[in-house]
């Protein structure tokens, strides 16, 4: 990938996208084109191609998506399943109309079945049913590895996916109910710190097991699939793989990862478990050994992680007071 190559960025706001630019920044790439959803809405089909027909960028980066935690894929299925669909069949078709013949989408480990072996392998993809609480969302996410490999076949463009374990770090959402685990706990933990609360309730069991990845590995991740040659990225999705997982390759139980965040935020009550509440898949660890295979290994360890995304919650709590 040339440091002069014009990178159109979708999704430059969002907690991924964010962390992308801030890398591609720091690369020495300075012809990346971004646009906010006020300036262009992904969803229009007419202005998304009348957008990249008009910039006709080098690679596209699709980090824009509808995302949330299991309150809000419960709550807002249509939402979820609409917007995705949307934005990806909209910039992937515009992209190849443009003459784009690079391409990267952002997915979602919540792609592979409820039960699938673990670690789960890139080709336990349609292998088994999905877990119900996210599933207009993750077949949103497969529709765009699909899309991006039928383009491949059928056109001989070059779109490649990365398929993420579940991401934390700067620029989350810390809304208490349509966040993901991470920064609820902090929310939550935070928050009972202040009121000097005897008790946190924390949704589930605590036995469900999560792989956790901060947001900049997962951009430097995303720089680094970038910059492999096609003939390097396809030797580990050829012949039948159109995706790579992005992990750590450990996972913790949430009632290792509700510990650890009371011990970074410093609290010093009781963590309550609420059974009544669902757990959700009841384990997603990625097998990421093609992607280390092609030189990759993530850097940030979760404790680390987790004390550095407190720093930036502390920061930026103002905005989250509404909620």
């Amino acid at each position: 990938m040339d440091k002069n190559s014009k990178i159109y960025l979708a999704g430059h706001r969002g907690m991924v996208g964010s962390a992308i630019l801030r890398q591609l920044s720091d690369a020495g790439y300075q012809n990346v084109v971004v646009r906010t959803h006020a300036e262009l809405d992904l969803t229009d089909q007419a202005a998304v191609r009348r957008f990249l027909d008009s910039e006709k960028p080098d690679w596209v980066i699709l980090a824009a998506a509808k995302v949330g935690g299991i309150h809000a894929n419960n709550e807002y299925p249509a939402e979820f399943i609409y917007q995705n669909l949307m934005i990806e069949a909209n910039v992937v078709h515009a992209a190849w109309l443009a003459n784009c013949r690079k391409l990267l989408f952002l997915g979602s480990s919540c792609i592979y079945p409820k039960f699938a072996e673990q670690p789960m392998r890139e080709e336990a993809l349609l292998t088994g049913i999905l877990e119900s609480t996210n599933e207009p969302y993750a077949i949103a996410k497969i529709a765009g590895i699909k899309l991006c490999e039928s383009y491949n076949r059928q056109y001989g463009v070059d779109y490649r996916s990365v398929m993420p374990t579940n991401l934390y770090g700067e620029n989350d959402n810390f809304h208490l109910e349509n966040s993901h685990v991470i920064p609820a706990l902090i929310r939550k933990f935070h928050d009972a710190k202040l009121n000097n609360s005897p008790t946190v309730e924390v949704w589930g069991t605590g036995n469900a097991m999560r792989e956790f990845l901060h947001v900049d590995d997962m951009a430097a991740a995303c720089i680094h699939v970038m910059g492999l040659s096609e003939a390097e990225y396809k030797s580990c999705t050829e012949p039948m793989l159109s995706h790579l997982n992005v992990g750590t390759g450990m996972d913790v139980t949430i009632r290792e990862l509700a510990e650890t965040i009371g011990r970074v935020v410093g609290y010093q009550g009781e963590i309550s478990w609420n059974t009544n509440k669902p757990d959700g898949t009841p384990r997603k660890l990625m097998d990421v050994s093609k992607l280390k295979s092609l030189g990759w290994q993530p850097k940030i360890g979760l404790e680390e992680g987790l004390s550095t995304t407190y720093q930036w919650f502390l920061a930026h709590q103002g905005q989250f007071k509404s909620h």
